[in-house]
């Protein structure tokens, strides 16, 4: 069995498929797509497919892993969008809660924004994003058939994609020998764009602060013309 060492054991994709099975995972691809952040959405996908090769600990055949997978994905996306659309205000509006901050939510919706509804399918592949998505959508504008079809595609690019990644991967002996190094590399680089987003948040907001302390300094730069005027009157 794979050891990932990244996070704690009971969140781990080995721990999570030899006690849990296929159920395990599929409860796990629900929850994050519209409950729960910070799950081994990806790492967990890729270790089904080698397991799925390697026959052990998932019996079920490749096609009927990777059906059930991508109904589970569209589903939890289902229930994240309803969960925006009825309840989404009430939630993020609590300063208090840790599983539904506003920063999340705003995150979530600055990539909206940026991406359209084709963020529907691009969240898939970021962490936290993924989850939030759906929601957005719903306490949004986005219309439910529009979102409904960029589910779909997403959650077949993402459930089957990296299911199938996994199990064609599993065969090399290269990657059977070095599964571990591989899965904290999986996870590394799907948080790669989280981070990029803090950090930009942190430039932005840093910038926006000099701003506000520069405009009460009265160091600001005026409008071009604006000394001019001044001096005449």
């Amino acid at each position: 069995m794979y050891t990932l060492a990244l996070g704690p054991q009971w969140l781990s994709p080995d721990y999570l498929i030899s006690h849990f099975g296929l159920i395990g995972i599929l409860v796990i691809v629900f929850a994050e797509s519209g409950l729960f952040a910070f799950l081994p959405g990806d790492s967990l996908l890729f270790t089904a497919g080698l397991l799925v090769a390697d026959g052990q600990y998932i019996k079920q055949p490749l096609w009927l892993v990777c059906t059930l997978i991508v109904a589970a994905a569209i589903i939890g996306d289902q229930v994240g969008y309803m969960i925006g659309k009825f309840f989404g205000p009430k939630l993020f509006n609590r300063p208090k809660s840790k599983l539904f901050k506003r920063e999340n939510l705003d995150k979530a919706h600055e990539f909206m924004d940026k991406h359209g509804p084709k963020a529907i399918v691009l969240a898939r592949f970021v962490p936290i994003i993924r989850t939030f998505a759906p929601m957005v959508a719903g306490a949004g504008t986005m219309k439910y058939r529009t979102f409904l079809t960029y589910n779909v595609i997403g959650g077949i690019g993402w459930g089957a994609g990296v299911t199938l990644a996994g199990y064609w991967l599993g065969q090399i002996e290269f990657i059977k020998t070095n599964v571990e190094p591989i899965l904290v590399g999986i996870v590394l680089i799907s948080v790669i764009p989280v981070i990029f987003e803090v950090l930009k948040a942190r430039k932005e907001g840093k910038a926006a602060a000099e701003s506000a302390e520069a405009v009460v300094d009265g160091s600001a730069p005026q409008a071009p013309g604006a000394r001019g005027r001044h001096a005449k009157r």
